[in-house]
């Protein structure tokens, strides 16, 4: 009988790991579905370890790690997929605003030959507007920027083991798991489900948290940020060179005015373009840096006894 292996990132989340685990084993169990959960302790700074391990010991097919310290959502993920043995893996959050019943569908997508299912956002739940604005335009940019329709997408997917064997066999430490699913292709087809709404605690994301997210993904994904460093210089050198054609203009028709105000704006947008430019290279830089280190992308302090 095949095995689903359901991996859930958890970064303290103490209060909602009982409740994930029966409402998932409930709803995998009733639809005769042989599983195991993961539960995978992100660094957590409260008892969400010591609730994983209480559910694995009420139940042999809820299994956990933890991590030595917080490694970040991405890490957590591929640490759940490096110890899944399932035919078949899900992931979906801890907080069970992916709703547990589309496992089901998404396992009967599976059985009919589907590789990928991807999770699809029919509707975001209570969000607040300027999240939504935010959200709305990151997407946008991703979508762009990765030539991949990101709208609407999430970390809620069922993989088949071969698409989980090539995720893991990739050699990059910054993985951006949301947008590797699209790259690796295989057989796809997308499921729409509603954001539930949170129970238990509140979201750890914050504002200056998904800024972060998102030039670490786009970055780690993508190089198109570089090519934008030409566009800058190119820019840069047009408008130059119309303000340069306007300004001999004016002086060899003697209506050139006194003061510094064109080489002051001058300065201005070259010395912007140049410190964009930094920026990004430095970014590429940094992440060139942290990938020849060759630290491993987390560290497993912790595993329940079934593991």
């Amino acid at each position: 009988m095949s095995l689903l292996s359901v991996v859930i990132p958890s970064y303290n989340e103490e209060g909602n790991i009982k409740r994930t685990s029966e409402v998932i084993s409930g709803i995998l169990e009733n639809a005769s579905i042989n599983y195991e959960l993961i539960f995978v302790s992100d660094g957590s700074k409260d008892g969400t370890y010591a609730a994983i391990c209480e559910q694995a010991k009420a139940n042999p097919k809820v299994k956990g790690i933890e991590f030595s310290r917080n490694f970040g959502k991405e890490a957590a993920i591929f640490a759940g997929l490096g110890q899944a043995k399932g035919d078949v893996v899900a992931v979906l959050d801890c907080d069970l605003q992916h709703p547990a019943e589309k496992l089901v569908d998404m396992y009967k997508l599976w059985e009919e030959g589907y590789e990928v299912i991807e999770g699809v956002k029919s509707k975001r739940g209570k969000e607040g507007l300027i999240h939504k604005m935010f959200v709305g335009i990151f997407y946008g940019i991703m979508s762009s920027l990765m030539k991949i329709d990101m709208n609407s997408t999430s970390d809620y997917k069922m993989l088949d083991r071969k698409v989980v064997d090539v995720l893991l066999g990739l050699k990059e430490k910054n993985t951006f798991f949301r947008a590797l699913t699209f790259w690796a292709g295989f057989k796809s087809i997308r499921l729409e489900y509603e954001v539930q709404d949170r129970k238990i605690g509140k979201s750890k994301w914050s504002f200056a948290g998904l800024c972060r997210y998102a030039i670490s993904n786009t970055t780690s994904f993508t190089t198109v940020p570089l090519k934008l460093v030409s566009t800058l210089g190119w820019t840069s050198i047009l408008c130059s060179i119309i303000v340069g054609v306007d300004t001999l203009y004016n002086f060899f028709s003697g209506k050139a005015a006194d003061g510094f105000t064109t080489v002051i704006l001058l300065l201005l947008l070259i010395g912007g373009c140049i410190m964009i430019s930094l920026g990004i290279i430095g970014h590429y830089i940094g992440r060139i840096y942290e990938e020849v280190k060759g630290r491993p992308t987390y560290i497993i302090s912790n595993r329940t006894d079934n593991m």
